[in-house]
Parts: C-alpha cells; structure tokens; sequence
C-alpha cells in the first residue's frame, strides 16, 4: 500500500468512497472487482463530514480532541476497505486518502483524475463517516468522470453473465453514455440492450394515438434516430451483441424494469429537450434511490 493520502496523479484509477457501511463495502468490492479487471488502481477514499453531528454547536466541543479521534476513526475505515478491496482482487494496487471538510466537493475534484468514480448507495452520516446517502446526487452532478452509485445484490454466480443496459435518446450526452456501455459490455463480455423511450410520459399515455399521429412514421423515425446513435460499435465491438428496445413512454420504469435484469445500468447526465429520463433530475435520481443494479451516470469529462 503507497503512503496514507497518496494520490494518483492520471485516469489510470477508479476512485471509490468508504465510509465503513454495508453499502459501501459493497461499491469497494465492485470497484476492485473493475479495477482488476480493467488493470487499473484502486484509490480507497473516505470523508469526514461534521454538519450533521451537531458537535461543532457544542459547548464542550474540542477540535484537537475530536480531530483526533475521527482520523482514528478513517484510519479504521480505510484499513477495512483495503481488506475488502483485496479479498476481491489480491494483487491489486491500492492507494488511500482521507479528507477532514466534508465529501461532495472533495470527490468532485477527483472525479477530474479518475477513470470512474464509484459510491455506495447510502451511508449513515455519522462523524466519521462520509455522507453518501446525500452525496451520488451531487456528484453525479457535477462529476468530470462516469460516477457508478452501486446498488442491488450482489451476483450470485461468476462469471456474471447478465447484460450492460444503458438509455439512449439521440442526445451528446446520450452518445457518450451509448459510448461508455458499449466499452462496459466488451469488458465484461456481455450483451447490451440499449433502451430508446420517444415520450418522457407514464407507460400507458398513449394507448390510443392522436389521429394526427402517424404511429409507423412515428416508429421509424425513432428506429432511425436509435440506430444512427449505434452507428459504428459493431465494427470497433465486434464481440459485443446489442439488443435494440423502443418504447414509447415510461422511460423511468422501463429503464428500472430493465435494472432487474441487468448488471449495469447506463445513462447519460442529460438528455434531449423532451426525454427526461436521461437527464438528472427526477428519473435518474430516481434510479439513483431504486435500480436494482448499479447505475452508472456519464458526464462530460472536464479537462
């Protein structure tokens, strides 16, 4: 292990935060379980966030004393972490860091050198402990990497042989997260289904089309705009078997129906004008709170 607050200094890593809670111990295992396979570094960070302990307010509160302890404390976190991270993958290179101001900003600043920023689904807040119950929507929202916020169980079976799902509405954004699946797919040498939804409306809003809507137009033209956003991947991904799905409405509940069957779920940060499900703010934190695999929201990476 490289010395106690080493920071890798290139995109050769994933980055996964720790805070020592069964969700977290669960984002360690599937970031060493990618680093190892993707032969990159795994860089454990954990943050200390005192907001929510009230203990500054205190009259008795004494910074040295507290300080103290809570860098114990890390210590602790991280050293168990790494005993995860290893059991996971033994040969795998591990550096470690720990911030004392809290997390969502610290995170973001190495979002800018990470391959992959990997988060818990929650946390519990505690001194301590970072705050990740709160965190993955704010860092997914300003992030200059793909962020992955691991849910669901993990794979009762190895090899996992479930596919990579990732939501695709013609967008840049959408076209980078199309991007990133695809390379997530041949990685794990799986299928990707790639999930097209032409209305952000509820499954059921247009049993019946309007007369004015010409519903096979309708279906090819979003035949066309899907399979101009795959245009390319089966030359450069020869290995990897894509599933075209189209809906019409309901892109939150079909992408989360999909997450049941899925190892990964992929989506952009936002989307087109009128596709809500790609962008991040109701549906995809809505994914953040209840996909059943990890969610994997790509941004733009910033320089």
């Amino acid at each position: 292990m490289k010395p106690h607050g080493a920071v890798p200094q290139d995109h050769n890593h994933i980055t996964v935060g720790a805070d020592g809670s069964s969700a977290s111990d669960h984002a360690v295992r599937w970031a060493a379980a990618t680093a190892a396979g993707r032969r990159l570094t795994l860089h454990i960070v954990h943050a200390v966030d005192f907001g929510p302990t009230g203990w500054t307010d205190m009259p008795f509160f004494r910074p040295a004393e507290i300080f103290e302890w809570a860098e114990e404390k890390a210590r602790v976190v991280l050293s168990d972490a790494e005993k995860i991270a290893r059991s996971t993958a033994p040969d795998l290179e591990i550096t470690t860091a720990t911030s004392m101001t809290g997390g969502s900003a610290w995170l973001v600043e190495l979002s800018l050198r990470a391959r992959i920023l990997v988060l818990g689904a929650s946390g519990h807040g505690r001194l301590g402990e970072a705050v990740l119950g709160s965190t993955p929507s704010a860092v997914t929202s300003h992030a200059g990497c793909p962020v992955v916020v691991v849910r669901g169980t993990e794979p009762a079976a190895t090899p996992d042989v479930r596919p990579v799902v990732v939501g695709a509405d013609g967008s840049p954004l959408s076209e980078a997260a199309v991007a990133c699946a695809v390379e997530e797919a041949s990685w794990r040498g799986v299928d990707l289904v790639a999930v097209h939804v032409w209305s952000d409306t509820k499954v059921g809003s247009f049993e019946s089309l309007p007369p004015s809507l010409d519903s096979q137009s309708l279906e090819e033209n979003e035949h066309a705009i899907l399979a101009e956003q795959l245009a390319g991947y089966r030359e450069r991904y020869p290995d990897v078997t894509v599933d075209r799905k189209l809906y019409i409405d309901g892109p939150r509940s079909r992408l989360q129906d999909w997450s049941e069957q899925a190892q990964l779920l992929v989506v952009g940060s936002r989307g087109r004008g009128g596709f809500t499900g790609l962008l991040l703010g109701s549906t995809s934190n809505a994914l953040l709170r209840q996909a059943q695999c990890p969610v994997m929201v790509v941004r733009p990476r910033q320089s």
